[in-house]
């Protein structure tokens, strides 16, 4: 396909041939070396020639006037303020010409079909089709039944029962209440009787006694029999109303599990072999069993699924944010991303297959240090300086961590050994204990927070002020794990003090005290927009991949568990900002 020159105009992209989506790149990639594997694509290093595809369509989005999309850069723009992510697959045809395509997550500008963006795997916005005439049916029994639930007779006739219910718990109560009182006369008189009776005469008391406990305890029973015979002509009224209202949100609910279970099986996603599977049976052997919200309608399933709909091979992709950030995630805008866990990696582990793909980085032990240095050592403690990227415990593919160098180099220690934990990339100081009483001691002053800890670490850009708190609540992100989010609804209380300590062109060095210890807190604090706003240098979760994270556990003050002195010990790193 013969590719068409660049215009440049209003920063139009152009297509490579209109009955594709291919568009050519306007940037020399000749002397570029085309990738062997395609990019795993849960974590990765743009390859460049993804790279200058990003470019070129980020200068298509600052210039183009073909439609508009709140993104959030300027306060009069119509419409909600929302970011999107955008991606881009370098892809290659039979006769060997590289081009890309461009897509997007959810929709864009309330669209789901734009030029010159992929189209989705299933369009839901088309008219006529299933999906709209079942969301026009499901509306109109939401409305009928709001109707009914917000009507003046059936809160009136809910009311009137209601208070009917109340009385007869009333009476109920009442009758209750006399019987005990009635079994305290009985048991005094009984008393009583014992000691003036004869015991013929007692035991015929007894008898009368029990009686009348027998006769006032079938009269309960009776007044709950004639309670429940009593049905009014608005019982009926209300039961009417109650059951309508019953029978169109159960009617509701299984039109809309039916409707979904429809829109599941019309996504269909091909792979690099040419199979098909439905977003319905790819998810049904995962966890969940059943898709999340979105799932299938992000930009590398659109992407993948096109390439191979067309025959091309995908080379690399990438994605990218652009716009400003959501309020839980940490998003930048320009900053590329990972696919996401949750919705996309069941789905892309079956496109993917057919597919070159690079090992999954994750799955290997990325730094195996010779020794782990020894920073503080006695008879009931010990504290090490773990090397970044290294496993503080065993994990599920690697085994080789703090735990097990130092069972192997203690083999005598009778204690669990780990006290607390570093993230795998953070590197700095770490306690652990010889024995159960010491692992116990130390554990109830982490639950008593008066341990305290200092970090370090190197920001990607300047700061404001001079120091502050944070208080950004945490809950994991059940679609992207092991990513956080920010969540006052169901998240833990998260607080860091932090200290900037230098300044130096577009990078900051800062002290951390986390008051707090919930996973990635620190670095979900940095990055967040309501936190610093800017991550911390080599955080590839939430920033950019370095030559490793820049934050290490410097310091950090406890009580001894034996002598109960208090003790300071560190891990000085010398980092220089440049």
């Amino acid at each position: 396909m013969p590719s068409s020159p660049f215009q440049g105009e209003n920063g139009k992209l152009i297509f490579v041939h209109l009955k594709t989506q291919l568009l050519s790149f306007q940037t020399d990639i000749s002397r570029i070396e085309i990738p062997n594997e395609f990019n795993f694509p849960f974590y990765y290093v743009p390859h460049q020639l993804a790279k200058i595809a990003a470019s070129e369509l980020q200068g298509y989005l600052q210039k183009q006037d073909e439609w508009k999309h709140n993104f959030g850069f300027e306060d009069y723009q119509e419409g909600q303020a929302q970011g999107k992510m955008f991606g881009v697959l370098v892809v290659k045809d039979k006769e060997g010409h590289l081009s890309y395509l461009v897509g997007f997550s959810g929709r864009l500008a309330g669209k789901s079909l734009l030029e010159p963006f992929v189209p989705p795997v299933y369009d839901t916005l088309v008219e006529g089709e299933f999906y709209r005439e079942g969301e026009k049916e499901l509306a109109l029994m939401t409305d009928r039944l709001e109707f009914l639930e917000n009507s003046e007779d059936y809160h009136r006739l809910k009311e009137q029962v209601e208070e009917k219910k109340r009385s007869a718990e009333r009476r109920l109560e009442a009758e209750k209440a006399s019987i005990r009182e009635a079994r305290q006369v009985r048991r005094r008189l009984k008393n009583e009787a014992k000691d003036q009776l004869s015991p013929a005469a007692f035991a015929e008391f007894e008898i009368r006694l029990a009686k009348e406990s027998t006769h006032r305890n079938y009269a309960l029973k009776k007044l709950k029999l004639a309670i429940a015979g009593e049905k009014t002509e608005i019982d009926i009224a209300y039961e009417k109303l109650a059951d309508e209202i019953e029978t169109l949100r159960e009617t509701r609910k299984q039109k809309s599990n039916a409707l979904q279970r429809q829109i599941f099986e019309q996504f269909q996603f091909l792979n690099a072999k040419q199979e098909k599977r439905s977003l319905y049976t790819i998810f049904q052997n995962t966890v969940t069993e059943n898709p999340p919200a979105g799932a299938g309608d992000c930009a590398a399933p659109k992407l993948l699924h096109y390439a191979f709909q067309n025959h091309l091979e995908p080379l690399c992709m990438a994605e990218f944010w652009w716009g400003i950030p959501p309020k839980k995630e940490v998003r930048k805008h320009r900053q590329f991303y990972p696919a996401c866990r949750g919705k996309c990696e069941p789905i892309l582990g079956h496109m993917l297959q057919g597919l070159k793909v690079a090992s999954n980085p994750m799955l290997e032990q990325q730094n195996a240090p010779e020794d782990i240095e020894i920073v503080y050592e006695d008879e009931h403690i010990l504290a090490v300086n773990k090397p970044p990227e290294f496993l503080s415990v065993p994990g599920k593919n690697v085994e080789d961590s703090v735990f097990l160098r130092i069972k192997e180099r203690y083999p005598e220690a009778t204690g669990p050994l780990i006290v607390h934990r570093l993230d795998m990339s953070t590197s700095g100081i770490m306690l652990l204990a010889k024995s159960r009483a010491a692992h116990k001691n130390l554990q109830d002053q982490f639950k008593r927070r008066s341990i305290s800890k200092r970090y370090v670490a190197i920001l990607e850009g300047p700061l404001k002020g001079k120091e502050g708190l944070i208080n950004l609540p945490l809950r994991v992100d059940l679609n992207d794990r092991p990513r956080q989010l920010v969540c006052y609804e169901y998240g833990k209380a998260a607080i860091t003090k932090w200290e900037l300590i230098e300044q130096a062109g577009a990078r900051a060095k800062v002290y951390f005290y986390p008051l707090t210890g919930r996973t990635h807190q620190l670095r979900l604090h940095a990055a967040h927009s309501l936190g610093l706003g800017t991550p911390i240098l080599g955080d590839d979760l939430y920033g950019s991949p370095s030559d490793r994270l820049y934050l290490h556990a410097q310091s950090i003050t406890f009580k001894h568990p034996s002598s109960k002195k208090e003790m300071n010990l560190e891990a000085p790193v010398d980092w220089k900002l440049k």
